[in-house]
Parts: structure tokens; C-alpha cells; sequence
């Protein structure tokens, strides 16, 4: 690096050799090194505006055939690059470009400088694409960093920067087309990079961030927590080499950032979005206005802000999302790349805070900008269908509102025909089909055209069969699919569309976790079309690891679970299904809902105490059963009558009619697992009958309610005087 002494030195040294005098050009490009190396340093660009100034006057001394013309190209487009990096003047990177390739031209196969010229012209390729999203540049840079990576073998001093700057290039690619072999080179790549540049080399803290780049953005693919995990560690590392007063300390704070905010969308610990909201603070402070990267800290820190707005419901967190989203469309004006997603974010901000305060002047902001985001993402844009869908959902949020005088004709029509261009498998169809159904829902019950009902049948099946047991929407696509056919059964009186609609919100109920919005959701709806199943004259309403590691924790699991499970009965009914369950069956059943896979997932990150307090706490809170407390009557339901078979499809008369209420009152209290004294003990099995009498008083006890059934009572003004209260 140049001190102050060194530059004054060279520059002494050029007094000594005036305009004419041999040796000039020589010591003007020494003059133009040393106030560029003090730029590198200090930042200020008046240094950086000499040295260019100096390298134009030695390519004037340095004409075509000059033995060291292609130092003097080459360096003048280094320092324009620079000068790009920090101003955005695209006449400095054209210029650069130009020079580069100048440059390029003389060092011919053989020459020692032909890998620095490919490798330095590739990096401004690269700029160029991401300033112009020009395929050509980055397919030209990428065939040029492979050339320079063949020309710098192992052992080669600079052989970590054109692994580096490959696998930036094919990370830019991947993001472009979405080839995930592009994304797997990046990351080996990246992985070569960082084991040449050692703990004190000066490029450690650059690989550290960039693989761990490529590792969020596989996690967005895969969804692997490993990656996830080992992108937050390296961004970590790289956060400790960039300290206070470097000048790529915000890009590190950045990344973590949304590191952390993909960990808290996956895993829901808030101390992972409060730290993401900080850091965000931490790099829009060192990002003042003017610097590039600005807008994106803008934008950022206000999605971690609405982010927590939805868990915390905090107006003032809304508020200041939405001024920042403001702040950032203003540095994203028309012909920015950035400028739809800013759009969509703004909208969704504007959207959330009429759900909470109920102004319409918001809801309808939201819907021109959802409009114009869908602009500037026309057909064949790779984010059409998603714009189509997020303009769907405002419009009709207030036609379900009757606040705006939208109708459905236009988000219907923007389905159909964003549908017709998708390919099979394009990961927006499913969402598209699935707010295609929710648009013809709306619009049935608006104006009862069975065709629409029918045809959203159609296609919640397809929606449906696109979502994989393990997505996260897929229990929202179960739920439509069941209003769909419950909506037929009451118009069509099809017992095979209720059957079907009442399966499908049970195996939403297995994905969802109960406190969540959609399990409640889901739950009124499956207890609504089990009433009508049972009383028809109900009618519809409508709601508002590494496998080693699986299998050790999935013994643990199951051990835990056998041992609280010997302190309650034997068998269990469970209320979504009707079904009576053995200890067996109820360990399966906790082995497939969603607490299950949640517990597994937080076990990653427990030490051993407190891996089995967390698996005792759930096993506990997911076994919590109800108990019945009834005299009995006639016909009452026993153990053979009812096992195999789901008590919901069975006669509702006398005692089987009385258990089915009980368990719709259990499950309604949001209980999964119910215990009747008529069924749930084999009585013919003298054995297990003492066992039962001896341990009865126990789970009794340990139940987590107890619903009693006074049958000979026809009002709470009698209670008193029932036969209940004198049994034996």
C-alpha cells in the first residue's frame, strides 16, 4: 500500500523528468500506481481521478507497438473499473470493457500476462451484466475465467481469484436461468477458493462470504438446513475479518442478515429475526445516501421489519417498513431491475397494514402497485406468475370486502392465460392454480355458477397433486380442495364429495400445528362437515438432518414416547379421524404431525439435557387426551364394535351417537385424543379389565379434561337431580 511519503516520492522523482525527456512515461504510470495503491486505501477519489489522468497521458507516450502499451491498457481499465464500482458512470465501465480487450489482444497464447488480461476482462464483462443483463456478456465472461483458470494451475499465487471469479459468474447464471449444475460448480468452486486463501490470507474474508452465498442461495432450492447452517457460520467468520471502518463490512452484515431471516422462516426462532432486524439497522448506517447499495439495505431492513410485524403485530413496525420501502422505490425508479420487487413489497406492506387498521385508501395504493409491478414483469418474465397471483390476492381481498369495485374478470382472465404459458413443472403453476381456485370460489359464491365451482374442483386436484407431502402449502391446497367439495355436496348432495372433503381436512390437520391460524381454520371447517355428515341438516360455513442423525433422534423420540404413554390408557380414540388407536398407532401418529418434525428440527441445535427436556414438553402437549365421565346406557359402543372402524361413519344411534358427540366436543376444545370407559378397554380380557379399574382413578387424574354427559337432564336448572351424581 502507498503512504503519503511513498506518493510524494514518485512524484518528486516525475519533476525530474520533464515533458521530452526519456523515462517520463515511466515515471507518470509509477505516479499513477502509487495514487491508485492510496485510493485502495484511503478511498478518496481525487487520488483515483489522477491516476487516471496520468495513465491517459502515458498511453499517449505509449503508441500502438510500444513494448509496454498493454500495462498502461491495462491499468487505466483497472482504475476505471474502479471508479465505476464507486460512481456507476457506465461510460467508465464501457471504456474499461474497450481497454480490456485492447489490452487482451496483445497478450497473445505464451505472453505472462495473457491469464491477469482474460481474468481482468472477464471481471468487466461481468459488471457489465449486472448493470445490463445481457446473457452474452456473462456466457463470454464465464469461457474467459476458465481460459485464465487453465493458464493458473495448482500452485499457482492467483489461482483462488479465477476459482473466485468463475463461481461468482456462475452463481450470476444460475440466478439467471436457474440450471442448478450451475449452482453445484459455484459452490466447489468456492470451496477450492477458500482452502487456498488460508487463515491471514487477504482474500479469506471474499471466499468466506461468497460461498457462503452460494450455500443460502442452494438452501432456497433445497431447502437443506445443513447449508443454511454453514452459510451463517462462514458469514460469521467473514463478519470477524471485516471489522468496524472496512470498507466491505455492510456487505457482511447483509448477508447475515438474510441468513438469519431465511432461519427464522423456517424455524421460527425469534432471536434469529431480531438479530437479522439489527444487523440490517447495523448496514443501511454504513450505507449513507449515495452509496450503491443503499436501496437493497432499504428494502431489506423493511422486509425483516414487516417480518416481524406479522409475529408480534406492532404497528410501528408496519409504518417504518413502509417508509423505508418508500425510500427504497424513490433509488429504484423506472428501468431499475430492483423496481418491481420494491413495488410488491411496498403493496404487500400497504395490504397488511389495511388487514390491521382497515383504511381502504391502502388497499387500493396496494392494487396500482400490484398493477404496476405486473408492468414491468410481462409475460415470459421469470416473476409474471407470481405478480399475477399477488395482485389476485388484493383484489380479492376487497371484493370478499365489497370495499373496491374490482371484480374477479381480470385476476381470473391474468390466471388463465399466465397458466396457458407456463411449462408442466414450473414452480409458479402450483401457486397460480391454487389462486385460480380461490378467484372461482370467490366468484361462486358471489353468483352461484356451478361451472365455476366445478372447474376450481378440477383444478385444486391439479394444484394439489403438484404439492408434495412435505411442501408447505400443501395443507392450504387440502383445505381449499375440501371447501370446494363441500360447497358440491351442499348444492349436488354428492355423499362421496363430503366423504372426501372431510379426509382432506384431516390430513391438513396432520400438517398443521395446532395455535397456528390455519390449524384453527381447518379444524372448524373438519368439525363443520362432520356435523353434516352426522346431522344433515347442518349447513356450510365458511372460515373466515442426515439420515443418521433422524434415525438416532427418531429412537429417542420413540423411547420417550413409550415411557409417557405407559401412564395413560392403553388405547386412545383419535378425534380427527374416529379411529381407536394402541400405543403403537399413537406413536405413528405423533411420528407423522408436524410437532414431530418440528421437534426433530430443533433437536439439531440442543445440547442432550435439553433435547429431552424439549421432546418430554412435546410428547406431553400432544398426548394431552380428555376423559368421559357418563352413566351408561342403552347399546353403548364396545371395543369390537368400534375397532378398525372410524367411529364418524358409523350409526349415530343411542350409545354410538353419544360417543361421536364426545369426541366432536373433544376435538372442537382442540384435543386430538379422547378416552371412553364403553370402548377404549377390552372388557373380555379380564386382565386388562382389573388393570383398567386399578389405574382408572389415574388417568382420570392426569386428563387434561373431563367432559361428563348427563343424559337425564333437560336443563342446568336441574342439574342436581341427576342419577349421575349418586353412581357408584
Amino acid at each position: 500500500m502507498a503512504s503519503m511519503d511513498d506518493v510524494s516520492h514518485v512524484r518528486a522523482h516525475l519533476g525530474s523528468c520533464p515533458p521530452g525527456s526519456n523515462g517520463r512515461d515511466v515515471a507518470l504510470f509509477n505516479l499513477a500506481v502509487a495514487l491508485h495503491n492510496r485510493f485502495m486505501k484511503e478511498g478518496k477519489f481525487g487520488d483515483l481521478n489522477e491516476a487516471i489522468t496520468l495513465l491517459r497521458d502515458v498511453l499517449k507516450l505509449r503508441p500502438s507497438g510500444h513494448h509496454y502499451r498493454s500495462s498502461s491498457l491495462h491499468g487505466l481499465a483497472l482504475c476505471l473499473s474502479n471508479r465505476y464500482d464507486g460512481q456507476g458512470a457506465v461510460a467508465d465501465l464501457e471504456e474499461a470493457v474497450s481497454l480490456g480487450r485492447a489490452a487482451l489482444e496483445l497478450h497473445l497464447p505464451g505472453h505472462p500476462d495473457r491469464a491477469i488480461s482474460l481474468y481482468s476482462l472477464a471481471y468487466y464483462l461481468r459488471t457489465r451484466f449486472q448493470k445490463h443483463p445481457r446473457m452474452y456478456d456473462l456466457e463470454e465472461a464465464i469461457k474467459l475465467h476458465r481460459a485464465a483458470l487453465e493458464l493458473r494451475p495448482h500452485g499457482h499465487r492467483d489461482r483462488s481469484s479465477s476459482l473466485h471469479g468463475l463461481s461468482l459468474c456462475l452463481s450470476d447464471r444460475y440466478d439467471s436461468q436457474g440450471a442448478v449444475a450451475d449452482l453445484e460448480e459455484a459452490v466447489s468452486l468456492g470451496r477450492a477458493a477458500l482452502e487456498l486463501c488460508l487463515p491471514g490470507h487477504p482474500d479469506r474474508a471474499v471466499s468466506l462470504y461468497s460461498l457462503a452465498y452460494y450455500l443460502r442461495t442452494r438452501f432456497q432450492k433445497h431447502a437443506r438446513m445443513y447449508d443454511l447452517e454453514e452459510a451463517i457460520k462462514l458469514q460469521h467468520a467473514a463478519l470477524e475479518l471485516r471489522p468496524s471502518g472496512h470498507r466491505d463490512r455492510s456487505l457482511s452484515l447483509h448477508e447475515l442478515a438474510l441468513c438469519l431471516s431465511n432461519r427464522y422462516d423456517s424455524q421460527g426462532a425469534v432471536a434469529d429475526l431480531e438479530e437479522a432486524v439489527s444487523l440490517g439497522r447495523a448496514a443501511l448506517e454504513l450505507r449513507l445516501p449515495g452509496h450503491p447499495g443503499r436501496a437493497v439495505s432499504l428494502y431489506s431492513l423493511a422486509y425483516y421489519l414487516r417480518t416481524r410485524f406479522q409475529k408480534h403485530a406492532r404497528v410501528f413496525d408496519l409504518e417504518e417498513a413502509i417508509g423505508l420501502h418508500r425510500a427504497a422505490l424513490e433509488l429504484r425508479p423506472s428501468g431499475h431491475r430492483g423496481r418491481s420487487s420494491s413495488l410488491h413489497e411496498l403493496a404487500l406492506c400497504l395490504s397488511n397494514r389495511y388487514d390491521s387498521q382497515g383504511a381502504v385508501a391502502n388497499l387500493e395504493e396496494a392494487v396500482i402497485l400490484r398493477h404496476a409491478a405486473l408492468e414491468l414483469c410481462p409475460p415470459g418474465h421469470p416473476h409474471h406468475g407470481l405478480s399475477v397471483n399477488r395482485l389476485a390476492v388484493d383484489i380479492r381481498k376487497g371484493f370478499q370486502k365489497r370495499t373496491l369495485t374490482h371484480d374477479l374478470e381480470n385476476p381470473i382472465g391474468l390466471h388463465r392465460a399466465t397458466l396457458e404459458l407456463l411449462p408442466s413443472g414450473h414452480r409458479d403453476r402450483s401457486s397460480l392454480l391454487r389462486s385460480l381456485v380461490l378467484c372461482l370460489l370467490d366468484r361462486y359464491d358471489n353468483q352461484g355458477v356451478v361451472g365455476d365451482l366445478e372447474e376450481a374442483i378440477t383444478l385444486g386436484r391439479a394444484a394439489l397433486a403438484l404439492y408434495p407431502p412435505s411442501h408447505p402449502s400443501r395443507a392450504l391446497s387440502l383445505h381449499d380442495l375440501a371447501q370446494c367439495l363441500a360447497k358440491h355436496f351442499h348444492h349436488r348432495h354428492i355423499t362421496a364429495d363430503l366423504n372426501e372433503a372431510i379426509a382432506l381436512e384431516q390430513e391438513a390437520l396432520q400438517l398443521l400445528t395446532p395455535g397456528d391460524p390455519s390449524y384453527d381454520v381447518s379444524r372448524r371447517c373438519f368439525m363443520t362437515y362432520l356435523q353434516m355428515k352426522i346431522n344433515p341438516q347442518v349447513a356450510i360455513t365458511s372460515p373466515s438432518a442426515p439420515g443418521v442423525m433422524h434415525f438416532d433422534i427418531n429412537q429417542v423420540i420413540r423411547g420417550l414416547a413409550l415411557e409417557t404413554l405407559k401412564m395413560m390408557p392403553t388405547r386412545l380414540l383419535h378425534t380427527l379421524t374416529g379411529v381407536l388407536c394402541n400405543r403403537d398407532a399413537q406413536i405413528s401418529h405423533f411420528m407423522g404431525s408436524q410437532q414431530y418434525r418440528q421437534v426433530l428440527s430443533s433437536c439439531r441445535t440442543c445440547t442432550s439435557d435439553q433435547r429431552t427436556k424439549l421432546i418430554r414438553t412435546s410428547i406431553s402437549g400432544y398426548f394431552q387426551f380428555v376423559t368421559f365421565s357418563h352413566r351408561w346406557g342403552v347399546d353403548e359402543p364396545l371395543l369390537r364394535d368400534v375397532e378398525g372402524h372410524s367411529i364418524y361413519g358409523m350409526s349415530t344411534v343411542g350409545g354410538f351417537g353419544k360417543l361421536q358427540a364426545f369426541c366432536l366436543r373433544v376435538c372442537e376444545q382442540n384435543y386430538l385424543w379422547a378416552w371412553s370407559d364403553t370402548c377404549c378397554i377390552d372388557k373380555d380380557s379380564s386382565a386388562e379389565l382389573q388393570e383398567a379399574i386399578g389405574s382408572m382413578f389415574s388417568w382420570y387424574r392426569r386428563s387434561a379434561l373431563t367432559i361428563v354427559h348427563l343424559s337425564d337432564i333437560p336443563n342446568t336448572g336441574s342439574l342436581g337431580t341427576s342419577e349421575w351424581f349418586g353412581r357408584g
